[in-house]
């Protein structure tokens, strides 16, 4: 029967083999590797990337509601023609949300505009970025979970008088004002110039968009400016997120009040929150593991292909030896364990090289795209625990072979 020391001496025999031909135990090596990598790395991104934007989704508020034409999953090309002429949502369901929703402690209506070639703002001889613009009201900043880091943010008296005031991102005002108190600066918005009574704190960029280069303006004065821009969408807040649920439906029932839907028609408006958000990330994380499924099996059928074959060319190549172990009374199990060994080991080799590998693109990932360093435990158990059973299914044939060999015949082998 075999035991233990036949188990060490088949991966001394593996290593043996690694030394004695490099090039040829590399290149078998390589696949696994490669396929464990790509396991280990790009589970770690994804890990990564659903932290950071977890994070992202959460900073927006635990408590926020989103009311839009369609729902932020819908595909556009796919739009039946009552879809296609949907209502915009407008300032008036804005304010009966607002006035007809308990639940809810206020909202915030916002319509970017977007002039050709890009919003132009100036102050002397500087220039913003193309800043998004859009107006809103003076709930913004408690909706939208925003602090004003300098001066203030619009109020009622600044909305009644279609003041001619804005508040600006970080990004416009470092743009603007590298060397200036923005306060009390009156800047060129396109053709118009506003004098800048805030600036806001700065946020971290949610899925690579930037709420730092902006400009806001207060909600009449943006309509008295683009009378014709009527479509915009809703975020509203609820009083606690214990009211999520209520305040949905209560906004639910309002547009389709104010909307004039039929009792038994669907709704002609989305109402959505940071789980969509986050049921859509993940929907897209679950085909990003599919990928990474695919390309680490072509990996790793390679490596067990080149597994097999280095197996099958030891095989022949130690002919003799096996002869002679089995004149001295090894039996077909002994060779079966130590060849199956010698392909588990080669094959676990590869594995552990890429599962450094795979940390190795982690920690890459994370210094070129700042996202959290996030390294499964799971994952690498599961990559390397891979690796090897693929060099015991690549060594069964070899190893069966090898077991098969005729002592008297494999003895006169040259």
């Amino acid at each position: 029967m075999f035991n233990l020391s036949e188990i060490r001496e088949g991966v001394n025999l593996a290593f043996d083999s690694i030394k004695g031909n490099k090039m040829r135990a590399g290149l078998t090596i390589l696949g696994v590797l490669i396929g464990v990598a790509s396991v280990i790395g790009m589970a770690s991104i994804i890990s990564g990337l659903d932290k950071m934007v977890v994070g992202q989704i959460e900073n927006l508020g635990t408590n926020v509601l989103y009311i839009t034409k369609f729902a932020p999953n819908v595909d556009h090309s796919q739009l039946t023609e009552a879809e296609r002429n949907r209502k915009p949502i407008d300032f008036e369901a804005a304010q009966a949300v607002r006035d007809n929703c308990p639940s809810v402690i206020g909202v915030s209506p916002q319509n970017y505009y977007r002039a050709p070639g890009g919003n132009v703002v100036k102050y002397k001889n500087n220039q913003a970025n193309r800043p998004s613009l859009f107006g809103t009201l003076p709930a913004y900043t408690a909706v939208n979970n925003r602090e004003v880091a300098k001066g203030r943010f619009f109020s009622q008296f600044d909305l009644d008088g279609r003041g001619m005031v804005c508040v600006i991102g970080s990004d416009v005002a470092t743009s603007l004002f590298p060397s200036e108190d923005p306060l009390g600066k009156n800047i060129r918005v396109n053709s118009r110039q506003f004098r800048v009574i805030g600036i806001l704190e700065e946020k971290p960029a949610f899925m690579g968009d930037s709420d730092n280069n902006q400009v806001i303006l207060p909600y009449s004065t943006y309509e008295k400016i683009h009378p014709w821009e009527k479509e915009l969408f809703l975020i509203a807040s609820a009083k606690t997120p214990q009211l999520m649920d209520q305040a949905e439906e209560e906004i639910i029932a309002v547009m389709r009040r104010i909307r004039a839907v039929p009792y038994d028609k669907d709704n002609n408006f989305a109402v959505w929150t940071q789980d969509n958000l986050k049921e859509m990330f993940n929907n897209i994380s679950q085909y990003i593991y599919i990928a990474m499924i695919v390309i680490s099996s072509v990996g790793l059928m390679v490596g067990g292909v080149g597994v097999m074959a280095i197996m099958l060319v030891s095989v022949t190549e130690r002919t003799k030896e096996i002869g002679v172990r089995k004149a001295v009374g090894a039996r077909r199990a002994n060779i079966l364990v130590q060849f199956l060994t010698e392909a588990a080991t080669l094959a676990g080799t590869g594995g552990v090289l890429g599962v450094f590998a795979g940390i190795l693109i982690a920690l890459i990932a994370k210094l070129a795209f700042s996202m959290p360093f996030s390294v499964s435990i799971v994952w690498v158990t599961i990559g390397f625990s891979v690796s090897v059973v693929v060099g015991l299914v690549a060594g069964i044939y070899p190893a069966y072979k090898a077991a098969r060999v005729d002592p008297i015949i494999s003895l006169r082998y040259e």
